[in-house]
């Protein structure tokens, strides 16, 4: 009796020895820190299960005027890889991104993308637009590099990445010819998407729409009465009868537009909530990168039409 207790005391100890080995082994998954959400997105699709992911900024959060915790400090400082937009999105982080870099892989994946497909602020030339991930195309060129850090650093699942990839990139274009298609519902005339900042350059650019925003490539752009007028005499003149907010940005600045146009008699509406800066909630169709695309499309398209 002596013994059968002590094989099965044996066997439990080896068990818990086990379940604590397979606890290590998901710890013990490289931690590849990113910025964005999109950016987390593109890793998860290249990585697969490869790696663990943690993004900095969740749901309804603006990169433009975001800035590290220390427990944000912590995350970094543990990260095998880091990936960023790039291109002064996360500006107010890009000191702590060049010190990293001394230590380990720090990658602006907006960075590798050939300056003569980067839009420029027309005010302000000198400044790239960073909302790369609205034009599919632009973006394939950035998750490329994400691909080939992947496979610098943990170079024995090459091929698993490539084949992701290509898997990846396959929706990506299947997404295009569909935003495609569902654009041209909109009359030629109305293909006008005014927001509250400059975030959908790209999306317009890639996609044969007119953009309006009221503030500038950043939110942390001042905006003031004249700007809002001068939206408003635009809204009225073209005669377009919805405008969008923006998860990431408070709507306090499409509300005065609203009501300023309502002053000349032109009747607006909030056409619905796009998704610009940050994604939806993880766990949700537009917490990745093609649920969120597709519900920026269906919500303009449905409104514009």
């Amino acid at each position: 009796m002596k013994k059968i207790f002590l094989l099965f005391f044996a066997m439990v100890l080896l068990a818990g020895c086990n379940d604590k080995n397979n606890g290590k082994a998901e710890v013990d998954k490289p931690l590849v820190v990113t910025t964005t959400g999109q950016v987390a997105d593109a890793v998860k699709r290249i990585a697969g299960d490869m790696v663990e992911v943690k993004s900095l900024m969740g749901p309804g959060v603006d990169p433009h005027l975001y800035k590290a915790t220390q427990g944000d400090l912590q995350v970094l400082e543990d990260a095998d890889i880091i990936f960023y937009n790039g291109l002064e999105l996360e500006g107010k982080m890009s000191d702590i991104f060049e010190k990293m870099k001394k230590e380990k892989s720090v990658v602006a994946i907006g960075e590798v993308v050939p300056k003569e497909r980067i839009l420029n602020d027309e005010a302000h030339p000198e400044l790239f637009d960073p909302h790369i991930w609205f034009d599919i195309d632009v973006w394939k060129i950035a998750t490329q590099e994400i691909t080939k850090t992947l496979t610098k650093e943990f170079s024995t699942n090459e091929e698993q990445f490539k084949e992701n990839e290509i898997k990846f990139f396959q929706e990506l274009d299947e997404l295009n010819e569909w935003t495609k298609e569902r654009i041209i519902e909109i009359p030629k005339e109305q293909r006008v998407l005014v927001t509250a900042h400059d975030a959908f350059n790209y999306f317009g650019e890639s996609n044969g729409m007119e953009v309006r925003g009221l503030q500038g490539l950043s939110t942390d752009a001042e905006y003031g009465l004249k700007d809002i007028q001068n939206v408003v005499n635009f809204l009225v003149e073209q005669n377009i009868k919805a405008v969008f907010i923006e998860s990431s940005v408070s709507d306090k600045a499409m509300n005065a537009v609203i009501e300023g146009a309502k002053e000349k008699g032109h009747t607006i509406q909030i056409g619905g909530e796009l998704y610009s800066d940050a994604m939806g909630a993880e766990g949700t169709e537009e917490g990745t990168y093609i649920g969120m695309y597709k519900h920026n499309v269906n919500t303009i398209v449905d409104s514009l039409k």
